[in-house]
């Protein structure tokens, strides 16, 4: 547990939220289909339409949390997102179900956005060592939460459906309160050449933006290509596809503090993404040789390939962390991340898709394109960065993050005492 009394809030609030989450993803296409009535057709293009609605909230709210308390916003949007969330009991009807779930993503998308400055002021001396931290705890607490969701499944019934959406709106309300706990934290000042809606224009933080979604695409693969792929095309068992859940978030729990060391600058985080190129290509490379194999050596291929993967996932998540918060300005926090967070979306809806054409239909083939597609990216992240720091020092406006830090920390030590 982190030493500083913030951290730990901010920790157990992130723990709770998924936890609750994942009580809920784990079970989504399954409440939706068999308590809802909803075919298969209209949960994707009902969830298709939440997520590009989604896009629309980022930018503006994460602007609010800039000039307004942090704190203040962020726990609007948990209070909106538990409504939302409790709306799904009332939901009967494809229209009503389109309407709700882009509500929720709409609060998903401006709490992401609003978090962002509280993570970033209270990070302390080792930002990128705390910002790893909490994606450690939010894997743990979105594995326990799929693991209890699991005793609902075995139910099956329409109750137990409902405990899990009423539990993860439960799990907003109880993440609020958490955050209440937090200081408030002033706005810093704007500089007077700073527009009105910077991160819109900045290119290079854009670019860095479209890159990072598109290699974010990775995050599918696992949880949505693999387990097709073992079931598919693989000899491999298919309770292998639960061990295939466990080694990699287990991975990520234990080792993403680790895998972060030394990713303090962006030129870093351009060497960790680069590596992760490298990794991804052959992670899946090894996935892909596997349609052929025998069932023993397929769970031994699939596993190493699945570790080379996830190696190739901690190396991102580190640089893609550290590039979201140190390429921004200290002023503009939220609405930076509301920026970032556009690239992140468009990556996740064009997901399902991508894998499922390249690694489930077209086969090994189609493992290797994407995973060379990946290291393309990989490679050409540095360049882009390299064009978002020479903007920096150009004149940009922005403030260097030792600034925010000796800034937030007179801000919040009487508080914190």
């Amino acid at each position: 547990m982190p030493a500083d009394r913030a951290q730990r809030i901010i920790a157990a609030a992130t723990f709770v939220n998924m936890l609750g989450s994942g009580v809920f993803m784990a079970a989504a296409s399954l409440f939706f289909t068999q308590s809802v009535g909803l075919s298969l057709a209209q949960v994707g293009t009902g969830l298709g339409i939440a997520t590009l609605t989604g896009l629309l909230a980022g930018v503006p709210v994460g602007r609010l949390a800039d000039r307004l308390d942090p704190r203040e916003v962020y726990l609007g949007t948990l209070a909106v997102q538990g409504a939302a969330m409790t709306a799904l009991v009332f939901v009967h009807s494809f229209w009503l179900f389109v309407l709700v779930v882009s509500l929720t993503e709409l609060a998903g998308s401006a709490a992401a956005a609003s978090r962002a400055p509280l993570v970033r002021g209270y990070s302390g001396a080792e930002p990128t060592r705390f910002r790893s931290y909490l994606r450690s705890v939010a894997n743990l607490g979105g594995a326990g939460g799929a693991l209890a969701a699991g005793f609902a499944i075995q139910l099956g019934t329409r109750d137990a459906y409902l405990a899990l959406v009423l539990g993860n709106a439960v799990s907003f309300l109880a993440c609020a309160v958490i955050i209440l706990r937090l200081p408030s934290l002033p706005p810093l000042p704007v500089p007077p050449q700073a527009g009105r809606w910077q991160a819109l224009k900045d290119r290079p933080y854009l670019a860095v933006a479209v890159l990072d979604g598109l290699i974010g695409i990775q995050g599918h693969v696992l949880v949505f290509a693999l387990p097709l792929w073992i079931v598919l095309h693989s000899d491999a068992p298919r309770w292998f596809v639960g061990v295939s859940v466990l080694v990699n978030t287990g991975m990520v729990v234990l080792l993403q503090v680790r895998a972060s060391r030394g990713v303090d600058s962006p030129a870093a985080a351009g060497r960790a993404v680069r590596r992760s190129g490298l990794a991804f290509l052959a992670g899946m490379g090894l996935i892909a040789v596997t349609g052929g194999l025998p069932g023993w050596l397929a769970i031994v291929v699939i596993t190493l390939g699945i570790c080379v993967h996830t190696t190739g996932e901690l190396w991102h998540a580190a640089g893609s962390l550290e590039l979201r918060f140190r390429l921004a300005p200290a002023y503009a926090q939220g609405q930076y991340a509301g920026v970032y967070g556009l690239g992140l979306r468009l990556g996740g809806a064009a997901a399902p898709a991508t894998v499922g054409l390249l690694c489930v239909s077209w086969g090994a083939p189609g493992w290797l394109a994407l995973g060379g597609l990946f290291a393309v990216a990989g490679y050409a992240m540095p360049l882009v960065i390299r064009w978002a720091e020479n903007g920096q020092r150009t004149g940009s406006g922005r403030c260097p993050e030792q600034a925010r830090h000796r800034v937030l920390t007179r801000q919040a030590a009487p508080a914190l005492s």
